[in-house]
């Protein structure tokens, strides 16, 4: 292994949790244990199912075998493979923690994996939203019980209800008392009725968000929206091994309509201390779209370029966060940073996703990352996301 600089502490920015099949039964209010998901097999396949209506398979959310061993992802996670069949430290925390000890990792930033990586599995499949809401506050209850007994090591970005403003609000303010360090909302709440995000509706929610110091993480994937983009990128001709490669691929550009819209729409001048967070996006993207965002609005929008604070780009620097794991910026990986400001990256694993670093993540970057500056290197392998969540 490449030697990197002292005194590195690695912070995991993503990473995913398998849902236990039990997560929502064991929490359920008395009375209502037949009103939250649960798992059944339907035709010789463990399904989600709530009030009788499937939500999706309750497969195993990674391609990691309990030896070890990794999978293509059409034979595992998106083939047959279910919670049995994948590494227990994909759904066990204990599990989790102990494997983040023998791969030197301090910490992980969690997202959900079946029912949605925005929820919005969950949260489309009912019409009853009251029902739908009791259901993500017993997966964010969960999930403040596994960032509690983890001692902060592990820290999952709660689920918000978004189909209603207000009560995102609300369990914004529920969820910095439960002591999450930021929250995870789909980048499409139209998908379920609600305004865009561009919409100064969601001003109160912006505003509590900056002044609760929750970062608001964006994950790719993580809407109706997204994964159609998704599953429309490839050729129908393409091999089903290479259809996931496609759909993936084209998932890391799709975040840039995030930073785009979010920019333009002037959400950060009326909320300057907001924190956005593209999460598995990677960082390669970034230095164009700071040029053409700024070219594009000022060729086309000439008075909104004018009407803006500052430039759309710089944007970027004082509000957003991007993660990256596999890059190397074609060999000159600090030139890359540069170009997106190192206080401004994070690094993830993905694990225990298809791009995931295994089985050493650690190794698996030193070196490319032992060529940055060591200021570089504590920075993008966990002092930013140290500073950012609180840790």
């Amino acid at each position: 292994m490449a030697k990197l600089a002292e005194d590195i502490r690695v912070i995991d920015a993503d990473s995913h949790l398998t849902e236990r099949h039990d997560l929502f039964t064991e929490r359920a209010p008395k009375g209502y244990e037949d009103k939250v998901p649960r798992v059944e097999r339907i035709d010789g396949v463990d399904m989600w199912v709530i009030e009788g209506k499937t939500f999706g398979k309750a497969g195993s959310g990674g391609t990691i075998d309990p030896q070890g061993n990794k999978h293509p992802f059409r034979s595992s996670q998106g083939g047959s493979w279910g919670i049995d069949d994948v590494h227990p430290a994909a759904w066990d925390t204990g599990e989790r923690v102990r494997l983040m000890d023998d791969l030197g990792i301090d910490a992980q930033v969690l997202y959900p994996n079946n029912i949605g990586i925005g929820g919005q599995n969950l949260y489309n499949t009912l019409d009853d939203k009251s029902a739908v809401r009791m259901c993500l506050e017993l997966y964010n209850d969960a999930m403040a019980e596994v960032q509690e007994e983890s001692g902060n090591r592990l820290l999952p970005m709660p689920i918000m209800p978004a189909w209603d403003i207000q009560a995102c609000v609300r369990e914004a303010q529920r969820c910095a008392g439960l002591g999450f360090r930021g929250v995870n909302l789909t980048a499409d709440p139209q998908d379920s009725g609600s305004p865009d995000l561009g919409d100064k509706a969601w001003d109160p929610f912006w505003e509590v968000c900056a002044g609760l110091n929750l970062p608001v993480h964006f994950h790719i994937g993580a809407s109706q929206t997204s994964l159609t983009y998704f599953g429309t990128t490839y050729w129908p001709s393409q091999d089903d091994y290479v259809k996931p490669a496609i759909g993936g691929a084209s998932l890391f550009q799709n975040n840039s309509r995030l930073l785009l819209n979010s920019a333009y729409a002037g959400i950060f001048d009326r909320h300057p201390d907001l924190k956005m967070v593209s999460v598995e996006s990677g960082i390669g993207w970034v230095p164009f779209m700071l040029e053409a965002m700024d070219y594009e609005l000022e060729e086309n929008a000439p008075a909104w370029f004018d009407k803006l604070q500052k430039l759309p780009s710089e944007y970027f620097r004082d509000n957003w966060y991007a993660t990256f794991w596999f890059e190397t910026g074609r060999g000159n990986l600090q030139h890359l940073i540069d170009a997106v400001g190192e206080d401004n990256v994070m690094f993830e694993t993905d694990f225990p996703h298809p791009t995931c670093l295994h089985p050493d993540p650690i190794e698996k970057v030193s070196e490319k990352i032992a060529t940055l500056r060591p200021e570089t290197q504590r920075k993008v392998m966990g002092g930013n996301a140290a500073e950012l969540y609180r840790i």
